[in-house]
């Protein structure tokens, strides 16, 4: 009657401002001072008695469904009830208190609901609160909630009831297996379901509810979004009620629709406490793991330590596979961390030497596992046939359940940890789960752990060998001496002149003679003599004895940079020509007789360590090591400074020795000459320059007398051809200037090389260093040389041809 009450008032409403037109057919003249009249709302409401037929169409075709939401709303609000629904024990429900129909107030609805999930957000909260409130709404005597198992998807268990509930007023959960047949159909179909006594239905029989107070029964599936089953609730009235009908299937199913986003929420919420948890857990794993890392026996109890926290069990096991044998093997067999079950006098003897475990792969779990990378959850350990009851038997200890997970490092199984006995039932899926993320990290902490003790292994041959070789590789002590006691000359004519010949002087006068070229230049107030002499013999022994690239062609170098720096006193400032003299003297130290390309073509061992001037990086990492010997340094008088800015300037004039920088050095130095924009007061400007002087050194053969140009010539091609033939091998073919087999490509190649190379340099380095004439004059006549060879050579082709 209220509704129609605000109908009546409505039509009162309207009647006001919607009056037919005056040519309406259907009113009659006759009518029309009262159609002027206006019904007052009891007529209106008598009319609207008399003719349902009318309201219905009028209210279905006119008024629109926010006005009929609003006024339902209000209504329901009035006739509400404001007493809550108690339980049994007297605790309130929050949502059970809530009358669904399908135009409540849903925003009211949900903001409970959302205040209920804040307060208790777990998922059997969520349901069995969810269960009260449909339970309430449809007026059922009681309800009970049928839960699926995680390990046997086919199969509900009787978990909730309205009839079990705790102290606390919290849902009691059974574990109750159940075959009713109405909810496991449910199950199945995910449709819902309502049946009474004696209802006859195919799918079922009738006799179904007779051993039950229940009369009637509505059984409907609660499901997460993505569609995957949650529960199935089953809702019941006694004999005296009345059957479910579809409009409590609407509003079962209408609560479902918000329950399950509440429920997955809750599901959501519990994932990432124990995500969480679990990530705590691993961070403190990886932490205690990874600061520790001592020994492999101290990682192996930590993780067994870790594993036996993780899946609460009692004891655990960790196996390593020692692939050659094809064998399981463990120092650290048993731990536990009952005390009751701690190792008896003699087990503590053999804690302190340990004894090592070994057995084939595929014996027991641990070994089945280790050969299948199956995870093993085994409940009863005596009841499968693949337990090995024999240290049970030795131990006394009596093995239930048992946890057993294979640890990988790239695709390879490399051991397996066996937890035994979990203190509260047994190991479930969550524990599996749980405990392959923690595998990852125990898997990596033994891969480091055991490239550690390789690591720390190789670091002692490492110093071992570094021991030898110093002493190989380190002059003698006797030839200190004897340097000392032959002297240092005070004078040597013609070493200042870029015509020297490194070819008139053996090996120990070259060091004499560096050691003169050293003094001369720099003195020996901020040097020790000993130290200088020791460090250039030391220099001299490590250049290998190869064709060209040994301490001849160094010594040579060095020669010419003294060349330079003494007849242009000015040029240079005191640490840069420190820098270029050691530079050229050490810059090609153990150099192999073979180039750059050579070293990455073969995957040289010095290739994989420098990618670019390979060569360049390893002389200059020799210097530095030979700089580290005891009574080595002959910077040691340096302030910090200068030893830093010495070494950065080394290294830069041994890098560019590389002549594959040579030509961008050359392009950028050049453009900065014609431009007339070099400045000897710009770093830049001076690095580029010395990377100049630093190549003009390296080729100075070129610019010696024709007799060391030949000389050189010779031993060059001699290293070429050792290459060529280390090519020829791999089964490559080498290029021209290094097949021996092509002897007439000698003088096309050094045309080559001078006009290609040598002119351009010694020129750029004329233009600003106008003192080194003589190197452009002397590399001109050369070229002139090979130009006449060159032109002998075709015409005794044309001749024989």
């Amino acid at each position: 009657m209220e509704i129609l009450s605000r109908v009546a008032g409505s039509f009162a409403g309207l009647w006001r401002h919607r009056r037919r037109p005056h040519n309406d057919e259907h009113i009659s003249r006759n009518h029309a001072n009262a159609d002027d009249r206006e019904p007052n709302a009891y007529q209106v409401a008598k009319y609207l008695q008399c003719n349902p037929e009318f309201l219905d169409t009028y209210v279905m075709d006119e008024i629109q469904l926010e006005q009929l939401e609003r006024w339902m709303i209000r209504k329901t609000q009035r006739s509400r009830k404001v007493t809550q629904s108690v339980s049994k024990n007297g605790r309130k429900t929050s949502l059970s208190r809530w009358k669904f129909c399908v135009h409540a107030d849903k925003r009211q609805m949900l903001q409970d609901l959302i205040h209920s999930l804040q307060l208790r957000p777990t998922k059997m909260h969520v349901l069995w609160e969810l269960a009260s409130c449909i339970c309430s709404a449809v007026n059922a005597d009681g309800f009970r909630l049928y839960l699926t198992d995680a390990s046997d998807a086919d199969a509900l268990h009787l978990c909730l009831s309205n009839s079990f509930i705790d102290e606390n007023g919290d849902p009691k959960p059974l574990r109750i297996k159940s075959d009713a047949a109405i909810p496991n159909y449910v199950a199945k179909t995910r449709e819902p379901i309502r049946f009474s006594k004696g209802d006859d239905d195919q799918r079922f029989n009738k006799d179904v509810l007779d051993k039950s107070e229940m009369a009637h029964v509505m059984c409907q599936p609660i499901v997460y979004p993505d569609g995957s089953l949650v529960a199935v609730l089953e809702l019941w009235r006694r004999d005296c009620g009345s059957p479910f009908y579809e409009e409590d299937e609407e509003i079962g199913c209408s609560y479902l629709v918000w329950g399950g986003i509440a429920i997955h929420y809750a599901h959501l919420n519990l994932v990432g406490l124990k995500q969480r948890k679990l990530n705590d857990f691993l961070l403190a794993v990886v932490k205690s793991i990874f600061q520790d890392m001592v020994s492999m026996d101290m990682l192996v109890s930590k993780v067994m330590n870790f594993a036996q926290r993780l899946v609460d069990a009692d004891r655990a096991s960790l196996f390593l596979v020692d692939s050659k044998s094809k064998e399981l093997y463990a120092t650290i067999f048993d731990v536990g961390c009952d005390e009751k079950t701690a190792m008896n006098e003699n087990e503590n003897e053999l804690n302190k030497a340990p004894k090592e475990i070994r057995f084939p792969l595929g014996t027991g779990i641990a070994g089945q596992v280790a050969m299948t990378g199956e995870i093993l959850n085994i409940v009863d350990a005596y009841a499968d046939s693949r337990f090995n009851r024999t240290i049970d038997q030795i131990t006394g200890y009596k093995t239930e359940s048992i946890l057993c997970m294979p640890i990988f490092i790239r695709g390879n199984i490399i051991g397996v940890v066996q937890m035994v006995n979990k203190r509260s039932g047994y190991f479930s899926k969550e524990d599996e789960e749980a405990f392959e993320m923690f595998a990852v990290y125990c898997g990596l902490a033994l891969h480091h752990a055991k490239l550690y003790d390789k690591i720390r292994r190789s670091e002692q041959k490492y110093r071992v060998a570094l021991e030898v070789l110093s002493y190989h590789n380190t002059c003698s002590e006797s030839e200190v001496e004897h340097c000392l006691v032959e002297g240092i000359p005070l004078k040597i004519p013609g070493i200042d002149s870029y015509d020297f010949s490194p070819f008139v002087i053996d090996d120990f006068q070259k060091a004499i003679y560096s050691v003169f070229m050293f003094k001369d230049l720099f003195g020996l107030s901020r040097f020790d003599k000993t130290s200088l002499i020791r460090f250039t013999l030391t220099v001299k022994k490590n250049y290998r004895r190869v064709p060209y690239h040994n301490w001849t062609h160094g010594f040579s170098v060095a020669n010419t940079m003294y060349s330079i720096i003494k007849n242009c006193p000015h040029v240079f400032r005191p640490n840069e020509c420190l820098a270029l003299f050691i530079g050229s003297l050490c810059h090609d130290l153990d150099h192999r007789g073979k180039n750059n390309k050579f070293m990455l073509d073969t995957e040289s061992p010095l290739a994989a360590i420098y990618s670019t001037s390979t060569m360049e990086h390893h002389h200059f990492n020799q210097t530095v090591t030979i700089l580290q010997q005891e009574g080595h340094n002959i910077f040691s008088k340096l302030n910090s400074n200068e030893y830093k800015q010495v070494l950065s300037l080394i290294k830069h004039c041994i890098l560019a020795t590389d002549l594959a920088l040579f030509f961008p050095n050359k392009d950028k130095l050049s453009k900065l000459v014609d431009n007339e924009q070099f400045s000897w007061t710009v770093a830049e400007h001076r690095m580029l320059i010395q990377t100049i002087a630093m190549t003009g050194a390296d080729l100075s053969a070129s610019a010696k007398p024709w007799a060391v140009q030949t000389e050189t010539v010779k031993v060059i091609f001699a290293e070429f051809y050792d290459q060529g033939d280390e090519e020829k091998k791999a089964g490559r073919q080498p290029i021209a200037m290094m097949d021996r087999d092509q002897p007439e490509q000698q003088a096309a190649s050094q045309l080559g090389f001078l006009n290609g190379i040598c002119i351009p340099c010694y020129t750029l380095l004329h233009r600003l260093i106008p003192e080194t004439k003589p190197m452009l004059t002397m590399c001109n006549e050369n070229l002139e040389r090979w130009q006449q060879i060159s032109h002998d050579n075709q015409k005794k082709a044309q001749q024989q041809s």
